[in-house]
């Protein structure tokens, strides 16, 4: 099924057909057919968002007998007046739209009347001033000057890295110093950046840096980093790689590294740093000087136009932060838990044996099933060990737990012995949830069948001063390692030899 919804979203990021086409490997035919079926049907991304795929195509492909005309622009002479001082694409179309109302025709869709005009300016090769929109793209990159770090106690140097990051309408910037160029910097850098900006544009054009982009051809498709590809998920803008040495694709944050390197790199050239925290403050001090410095051709300062006239037109950030993680893949155990860094997180008891995908951040541990989440768990820290378990996973005879209790185990033992029962009692306070440590109680009690509960007892008051709180394991080792000690034979004071009956033989003479 074609991805009409991905479409739409990457449309209403304002990204042109050839653009989409390109990021989602499919033909162009396929991108004018939704857009222009998304135009004719008359609604917006914000009434296509909660839609299912299902649910859009009804809506934008529905049954009609006629096809609805709409008046093309005269884009010959919205050319030349696009050339006048102020004068932006989106002005033209809302006079556009008024000329059109004027005669009752039906006019185009901004985004549509704005993909029709660049592929104008595109095929009749016009120049013209394009004035930058508030709020609708985001450039970012590395700047090349780097800051020397200082090691207190050795004085050894190393390279600290300055990421960049700036609106192109109000000029507005972000600069954070960074320990290395690798993907967690990256990510956790525009997560600040989103922070500072407080929202987020429709499109982010990076460079070609592997920590943002895998594969850009010249033809064919654009592979993203999948990191960076789920962080644009997650704020809901579309990723633009520039193209290759084409550093005009991302003018403005070009242009800001540059006056980075000015204002905020040379003027800290004297200053000693021992950490990246103490290069950032610095930093941080210097930025709010330069977005608050007058510009020299245009009235007022970066802050101010971005206060008055960008923020506004961000879009809202999501409610928490995102996360950086890393995934791996996991079985789930017979005991319906993963394995995560040698602590124990529980899944739905549905999915044993099967392999899940997780993802691991800070804070957070998600297992995902064929592209869904099936769990989520706080990371746990501290002693290896732990357990996570919600008991929504687990099985209804262990929620019922009508088979066994920790009272029943406990008066198992205690008919064993006293050490036994310390041994049991201990178990069972070693686990978060009780039920998780009747298969180890039921296990070590089953012993006595085997050995016999002397020995058993004798092997847990062994085991116990070796170890707090033993385990299954711990007692079947001790108790295979024991030797078995025969009862002595029972002497008798007659010389003669002791022999059978008739008693025992029949009962008879």
């Amino acid at each position: 099924m074609d991805k009409y919804k991905e479409i739409l979203r990457y449309h209403h990021a304002k990204l042109s057909q050839r653009q989409i086409a390109s990021v989602m490997g499919i033909s162009r035919n396929t991108v004018a057919k939704a857009i222009n079926a998304l135009t004719a049907a008359g609604i917006g991304w914000q009434e296509v968002k909660p839609l299912t795929e299902a649910e859009l195509l009804t809506r934008i492909f529905p049954k009609v007998d006629e096809a609805t005309f709409q008046v093309q622009p005269d884009f010959e002479d919205l050319t030349t007046e696009l050339r006048k001082p102020g004068v932006t694409k989106k002005l033209l179309w809302e006079e556009y739209v008024h000329n059109c109302q004027l005669t009752d025709r039906l006019p185009l869709q901004y985004a549509q009347f704005c993909v029709h005009f660049n592929r104008y300016l595109e095929t009749n090769k016009a120049t013209a001033h394009f004035e930058h929109e508030p709020g609708a793209q985001i450039e970012v990159d590395w700047a090349g000057q780097t800051i020397n770090i200082i090691e207190l106690d050795t004085g050894e140097i190393s390279l600290a890295y300055l990421f960049v990051a700036t609106l192109p309408y109000s000029q507005y910037s972000y600069v954070e110093v960074t320990g290395d160029m690798k993907q967690e910097n990256w990510i956790n850098a525009h997560i600040n950046m989103f922070q500072f900006f407080g929202g987020v544009t429709p499109i982010l054009t990076c460079d070609n840096l592997k920590t943002g982009v895998t594969k850009h051809p010249r033809s064919g498709d654009i592979v993203l980093n999948e990191q960076y590809r789920e962080l644009a998920d997650y704020y809901d803008t579309v990723v633009l790689p520039a193209k290759v040495r084409t550093p005009k694709m991302k003018p403005s944050v070009e242009s800001t590294v540059g006056k980075v390197s000015t204002n905020i790199i040379a003027r800290l050239r004297h200053e000693t740093f021992h950490t990246v925290y103490e290069a950032n403050l610095a930093v941080q001090a210097l930025l709010k000087e330069f977005n608050d410095k007058a510009f020299q051709k245009r009235i007022g300062s970066r802050s101010e136009i971005f206060l008055l006239e960008e923020k506004q037109q961000l879009q809202l950030l999501p409610p928490d932060r995102y996360e950086y993680g890393i995934w791996k893949i996991a079985t789930v155990q017979y005991n319906y838990h993963i394995a995560i860094d040698r602590m124990y997180y529980s899944v739905p008891y549905e999915y044993i044996k099967h392999k899940v995908n997780v993802r691991i951040t800070q804070h957070l541990i998600e297992a995902f099933f064929q592209q869904t989440r099936i769990c989520s768990h706080r990371r746990l820290i501290g002693q290896p060990g732990q357990y996570a378990t919600n008991k929504d996973h687990m099985p209804a005879n262990h929620r019922q737990a009508n088979e066994w209790s920790a009272q029943r185990f406990i008066g198992w033992a205690k008919k064993i012995g006293p050490d036994t029962q310390t041994v049991i009692e201990r178990l069972l306070d070693s686990y978060k949830i009780e039920q998780q440590a009747y298969n180890g109680c039921h296990s070590i009690l089953k012993l006595a069948d085997q050995y016999s509960q002397p020995r058993l007892e004798a092997t847990c008051k062994k085991a116990l001063s070796l170890i707090y709180s033993p385990r299954y394991r711990n007692i079947k080792l001790i108790i295979q390692a024991s030797p078995v000690k025969l009862q002595p034979l029972v002497k008798d004071n007659q010389d003669h030899a002791i022999l059978r009956g008739n008693d025992y033989y029949g009962k008879g003479d």
